[in-house]
């Protein structure tokens, strides 16, 4: 905080907030707090922070104990107190260090938390054991999540896409009812004839009937270990938009240590996040094996890897199917993320490895996501996107 802010925050409330950051031991040296709102704050903080926090000094009062009304009650606190962005971190805390996770499977907690990609992703790590009582709470949960991811990015994906497909589809000899006569005309304007008030149309532009027709095969292969879970959620809903263009044929693959085909889930974004299982093991070259099994037509596919590139299996047999699908003319495309999480942890020596082979590899927030894939289905250079563009 630079001097200027300093001083124009009261001295009485610059101790308060210490007192509220630093917790009851820093009581002695800044002072109480005052009010009801101060004391309900400064609890609903000790229930995460001080516990096990090391802090010295005063009673230990944190802590949420193993009470579903306990959390309950808490998560109300914080969202009357905090603002949403705030509240996620607080859940998101209160889930890893306090080891809330089974707790999280209550209905009455599923329905009082704030829904993020991060709860979705805690979420989804736990499917396979969330009880018939809590499923369609979970689903209503995460539901939620992938409607404000829809609604984030779906416009700008499908206006990326179309814009990249239809300049891919120009042609110069339209028939008629495709002429496009905007461009036609600006192009013929060194043809117009004053006496006969009318161009001549030498060079006719428009599109080629392609919109019903599929365009392109986008074959989307997403890593679903557990440090994976923020990009298994936004690659599904991305998966489920490009699926609803016909003029695309979208096919959707997670994989750990084995192979799950979720394509057919791809009209129900949820249907595909339930569909997987985030955790365990991570062998990518199985996971590339089965995708060069789908791609049929090379020069007009394009296959994205969403991986961290910690593989389990055999690491020059992977290189080596991605090399092999580049040079059959698959535009391959590798994302350590795909979400707004910051820079990933990822094996950089099979970064590199990739980058050797002309293969870029580089992380992407879901909002840069569209114009990348718009690059990329114009076969543009990617190798330098992600340092230049970030």
């Amino acid at each position: 905080m630079n001097n200027t802010a300093r001083q124009a925050v009261p001295e009485q409330e610059r101790l308060r907030r210490w007192r509220l950051v630093l917790g009851s031991a820093a009581e002695p040296a800044l002072g109480g707090l005052g009010g009801a709102d101060d004391s309900a704050v400064d609890k609903a903080l000790a229930a995460v922070y001080d516990v096990g926090s090391g802090r010295s000094g005063g009673d230990r009062s944190g802590g949420l104990g193993g009470s579903a009304p306990r959390v309950a009650r808490w998560l109300g606190d914080i969202r009357t107190y905090f603002p949403s962005t705030v509240v996620e971190v607080m859940q998101r805390d209160a889930v890893d260090r306090l080891n809330l996770t089974q707790l999280l499977l209550e209905p009455e907690l599923m329905e009082a938390v704030e829904p993020d990609v991060h709860l979705v992703g805690t979420l989804l790590s736990l499917n396979r054991v969330i009880p018939e009582t809590t499923k369609s709470t979970a689903r209503m949960v995460v539901g939620k999540v992938v409607k404000e991811i829809e609604e984030r990015i779906a416009t700008r994906t499908v206006a990326a896409v179309s814009g990249a497909l239809n300049r891919a589809t120009r042609t110069a000899r339209p028939k008629p009812r495709d002429i496009d006569f905007d461009r036609t005309i600006r192009k013929n304007l060194a043809n117009y004839l004053p006496e006969q008030r009318t161009i001549i149309a030498e060079h006719l532009v428009g599109y080629g009937r392609r919109a019903q027709a599929v365009h392109r095969d986008v074959i989307l292969a997403i890593d679903q270990s557990g440090s994976m879970a923020s990009s298994v959620v936004y690659s599904s809903v991305f998966g489920a938009v490009l699926a609803s263009m016909r003029s695309l044929r979208t096919s959707l693959v997670v994989f750990d240590t084995e192979v799950v085909d979720l394509t057919e889930k791809l009209a129900d974004p949820v249907d595909v996040l339930f569909g997987t299982q985030l955790g365990g093991g991570t062998y990518i070259n199985r996971a590339i094996a089965y995708c060069q099994s789908l791609i049929t037509r090379p020069a007009d596919s394009l296959f994205f890897l969403i991986s961290d590139l910690y593989e389990g299996g055999v690491r020059e047999e992977m290189l080596r199917r991605i090399n092999t699908m580049k040079e059959a003319g698959v535009q391959v495309v590798v994302l350590l993320a795909l979400s707004d999480d910051g820079a990933p942890s990822y094996d950089r020596e099979n970064a590199a490895a990739l980058a050797a082979l002309g293969v870029p590899a580089f992380a992407c927030t879901p909002d840069r996501f569209p114009d990348l894939l718009a690059e990329a289905l114009n076969r543009g250079d990617l190798r330098h996107w992600g340092t230049d563009r970030q």
